[in-house]
């Protein structure tokens, strides 16, 4: 059985800290692999705030150019929107039964957990990695639950949303995204 964690994201753009924790989970958990799950839409975010799926797509495809255990997903590209993690794991369930799917998650995204649809049937059926975020420390209810693994991944204290305000006010953004990635912003004028 191949262990596959996904890392779902908006991905708006992708950053140094996104890959810094698909990174840890690849190599410093029993992760075989780590896939970006390039999301159209969360059902929990703003739409009229996203540009195009396919050049966040491409944008993680050039940062993770050089990455082994790392690769990108498209799956809700061709699923109902807004997408829900429940139909998604199903879905890959399905299209991949020699694989065991595991979700990585941020603290702040387990805060509000019981708000995703079906929370309790993923909490049945798969293992769900959590690294840490600030000012999100883990809910009660899931410290010491058989599914719910609190890593040690790095803490990443810088968003999609401070790249995007960034590229706004026309401030650098070198080392905070992938050279590729900083490039592709520039040449399309994203965020601006």
């Amino acid at each position: 059985m191949q262990y596959i964690g996904l890392f779902f994201g908006s991905f708006n753009p992708i950053h140094t800290g996104h890959l810094i924790i698909a990174n840890y989970m690849a190599n410093y958990t029993e992760l075989d692999e780590v896939w970006l799950v390039v999301t159209p839409h969360n059902p929990l975010k703003k739409k009229d705030s996203l540009i195009n799926q396919y050049d966040r797509l491409e944008m993680v495809n050039l940062a993770i150019e050089k990455a082994e255990n790392i690769r990108s997903c498209t799956i809700e590209f061709s699923l109902p929107q807004p997408s829900y993690t429940i139909d998604t794991l199903t879905h890959l369930n399905e299209k991949y039964p020699e694989k065991a799917f595991v979700l990585i998650m941020g603290s702040d995204n387990l805060v509000s957990f019981h708000k995703w649809k079906n929370y309790e049937m993923i909490l049945r059926s798969h293992r769900i990695l959590v690294y840490p975020r600030p000012d999100f420390p883990t809910p009660a209810e899931f410290v010491g639950h058989s599914a719910v693994t609190i890593t040690d991944t790095p803490l990443m204290e810088f968003s999609s949303t401070f790249i995007r305000n960034a590229v706004k006010t026309g401030k650098d953004i070198l080392y905070f995204v992938p050279d590729g990635v900083k490039a592709f912003i520039e040449g399309k004028g994203l965020y601006r």
